[in-house]
């Protein structure tokens, strides 16, 4: 089922859309949330929290890209659980991350002062301006949390190449950001 049909069956507030959500992007969602999660129980519990996430929001939301919409929802899930955690229970791979982007995110006393959703907004326009190739990289590693291994992998790269895209997009960005007058 295409994901129009899915949707039009959450503004019907039919159930069957529950069901073909996770036929469609379960397996998906489940992985992202085990990446970040480390844990088969909790990413199951990530999983499920994002289909009623999903059914709570649409309507009145209508998402243009189904997929990335329920991804960011699974995403954010699975941080703020992360969140709770204790300090020596989190997830390597978000403090490795958290690392890796914090040479060229604002600080939290800028962050607070620019809007959460702006932020995302200028990141967005900062993607348009790199390669594809360099996107989807960037996009794997810092939104879906994947690690270097796996996007050499799928995308038929060495890891060193995948590394040194990384390393030039996140100088990109903080150049951006800069110009922005974010950072």
């Amino acid at each position: 089922m295409d994901d129009n049909k899915i949707i039009e069956l959450y503004f019907k507030r039919d159930e069957d859309a529950l069901t073909q959500t996770k036929e469609c992007y379960g397996k998906q969602l489940n992985a992202l949330a085990f990446r970040i999660l480390q844990n088969k129980e909790d990413a199951e519990e990530c999983e499920n929290d994002t289909y009623m996430k999903a059914w709570n929001s649409i309507p009145p939301q209508k998402p243009q890209h189904f997929f990335a919409y329920l991804a960011k929802i699974c995403r954010n899930t699975a941080l703020n659980m992360t969140e709770k955690s204790k300090a020596e229970k989190r997830s390597a791979i978000i403090v490795e991350l958290t690392k890796e982007l914090s040479e060229c995110l604002p600080d939290n006393s800028t962050l607070e002062k620019t809007a959460e959703q702006e932020l995302g907004d200028i990141i967005s326009e900062f993607l348009k301006t790199v390669s594809k190739d360099n996107r989807i990289i960037f996009v794997r590693r810092y939104f879906l949390s994947e690690t270097i291994s796996d996007i050499s992998k799928a995308l038929c790269i060495s890891e060193s190449k995948v590394k040194s895209s990384l390393f030039r997009t996140r100088n990109r960005l903080r150049d951006y950001l800069s110009k922005e007058e974010l950072l």
